[in-house]
């Protein structure tokens, strides 16, 4: 609708996770080395955790991307809600196994011998999980026991782990302290800051077709960063939308107006509930404060000489 307008040949600012969008910060960089060196080196395990939004499916697309290149065979499960039998059968299905049948003996024979032909001809098997927090206890063992495949020297299939913080929080439970044990390579996706928010906004119009101009003013940015707190998945909503309010203007540079009435629409512009509980447990550790004071005052205060009562003489 507003591609012609601003002169681009796509729309830059979709939320679903093209690979092709990557914007490489420092971190990202660092978190995509760590998963090609987990992965070449035949590692095991490898965690990746970031804050809802940041950019945890479009690196993992970008590293299938990277490995299907190099002829790896990939099995990606991106619907965390399965039970142990589903979680073999898409297994399987990924990597192009075919087993008649159901028995868990069987299927991690016929697993095992197909990891081990892959093995001897120098190839790759990666098992990637998405939203991993959402996994049952239960497929989590599971996962633990697929890294049992593996010769004296290597694992056979390497696994990829990602999901939100509460991931991290889920593998220190003492039940689930094998599996964590077994994790050799830690990775994150972090908020942008503004200067990377800057970058992110004119990398992603570059991609879509932007000729250099100044579709958003710098003071645009800087109320985009302030309500989306560097997630790039909410920059992303904020800009859409915010492109849309100035074509609907006629105006070619989108403003800090624009930007605030997408956040109003969204309600990006009220505090969080954590945020509201942060300023209310504030106010009263300030109260206690106050009180505090005013009573230590009292006790710095030279008390009152007592009058003696007497009778006359």
């Amino acid at each position: 609708m507003y591609r012609k307008f601003f002169g681009l040949r796509e729309s830059p600012f979709k939320v679903n996770p093209d690979p092709r969008y990557l914007f490489l910060t420092p971190g990202i960089q660092e978190a995509l080395a760590s998963l090609a060196y987990g992965i070449r080196g035949r590692r095991g395990i490898i965690l990746l955790t970031g804050e809802v939004g940041t950019g945890k499916t479009t690196l993992l697309n970008m590293v299938l991307n990277w490995l299907r290149q190099n002829r790896a065979a990939t099995a990606f499960i991106f619907n965390p809600h399965l039970t142990t039998g589903e979680l073999f059968e898409c297994l399987l299905a990924d990597l192009g196994i075919q087993c008649g049948s159901r028995s868990k003996s069987e299927i991690l024979m016929r697993l095992n011998r197909w990891l081990l032909d892959r093995y001897s001809n120098g190839q790759t098997a990666v098992l990637i999980v998405d939203e991993a927090q959402s996994l049952s206890d239960q497929v989590l063992e599971e996962i633990r026991f697929l890294t049992n495949l593996e010769t004296s020297t290597e694992k056979l299939l390497q696994v990829v782990l990602s999901g939100q913080p509460e991931l991290e929080e889920r593998l220190r439970q003492p039940h689930l302290r094998q599996l964590r044990q077994r994790i050799t390579v830690r990775c994150k996706t972090n908020p942008l800051s503004l200067e990377e928010t800057q970058g992110y906004i004119a990398e992603r119009l570059r991609i879509a077709g932007a000729n250099g101009g100044t579709l958003f003013s710098p003071e645009a940015v800087q109320t985009i960063y302030r309500h989306a707190g560097g997630i790039p998945r909410v920059i992303n909503v904020l800009c859409e939308h915010a492109l849309i309010n100035a074509f609907a203007d006629q105006e070619k540079t989108v403003t800090p107006a624009h930007v605030e009435t997408v956040a109003h629409e969204f309600e990006l512009d009220r505090p969080t509930a954590s945020a509201s509980a942060e300023k209310e447990n504030l106010s009263s550790v300030e109260k206690v404060l106050r009180d505090l004071s005013a009573v230590l005052e009292r006790m710095r205060q030279p008390a009152p000489l007592a009058v003696e009562s007497g009778k006359g003489s």
